[in-house]
């Protein structure tokens, strides 16, 4: 039976061996574990996160994506649950919850050595970073007691659409994340207002297009 392996499974204080060490299981990772599996090489995998999926599943597990080939529109966990299923077959070794903390060559130089910051250690020929932006931490502006009303009123990521629904939302951004966002809860929201510091967006044309056009009609402010 085809199975992901896990820390579990492996023995306290082991030196792991593989042919190829992920560092970040976002969809990049994944799919390298994919490519790797063709030409016969395992890999174990590193993430800081608590699941696989990277960006996708962290931020914006429910939000549709355009630019994923063969699919017109995709949900963030759809593409890490499909990704998922497609490496089952080459058994890779997940380590979620940890973080590199040392990377060097071994002592006969002919293979790389990670360490993680729980206490996992790895050697294998070749490394493949796939971090991405890296661990995800939020920009939180500067105002005093924010804390307060983190995870009731403000929000650094949407990870259920639903409980935005009749809701006054305030989106603050100008990049792709803040424009998707603008659109596409638009249709649950009571009402949205976008705030940006400069008149210009950061995000893709189509995108901004889509958000004037809004404006325009009056649907958002």
């Amino acid at each position: 039976m085809n199975k992901m392996t896990t820390p579990a499974d492996i023995s306290a204080g082991e030196t792991l061996s593989t042919d190829v060490i992920i560092i970040g299981a976002g969809p990049v990772g994944l799919f390298a574990v994919f490519e790797l599996g063709l030409l016969d090489l395992k890999a174990h995998l590193v993430d800081i996160l608590d699941k696989p999926g990277g960006q996708c599943a962290e931020l914006y597990p429910e939000k549709p994506i355009y630019d994923i080939p063969a699919y017109p529109v995709i949900s963030g966990q759809e593409l890490t649950d499909r990704l998922m299923e497609q490496i089952k077959p080459f058994e890779p070794t997940l380590h979620l919850n940890e973080m590199v903390v040392e990377l060097q060559r071994t002592e006969d130089d002919t293979k790389w050595r990670v360490v993680t910051d729980a206490g996992t250690t790895m050697e294998a020929p070749a490394i493949f970073i796939a971090a991405g932006g890296g661990s995800f931490m939020p920009k939180r502006p500067p105002l005093q007691g924010l804390e307060e009303y983190e995870g009731k009123s403000v929000f650094y990521a949407v990870r259920q659409m639903e409980q935005f629904r009749g809701r006054n939302l305030l989106i603050a951004g100008g990049g792709d994340s803040a424009l998707d966002w603008t659109i596409n809860l638009q249709p649950l929201a009571e009402k949205i207002t976008l705030v940006h510091h400069r008149d210009g967006f950061r995000g893709h044309p189509d995108s901004v297009n889509k958000v004037k056009a809004l404006a325009e009609a009056g649907k958002i402010d």
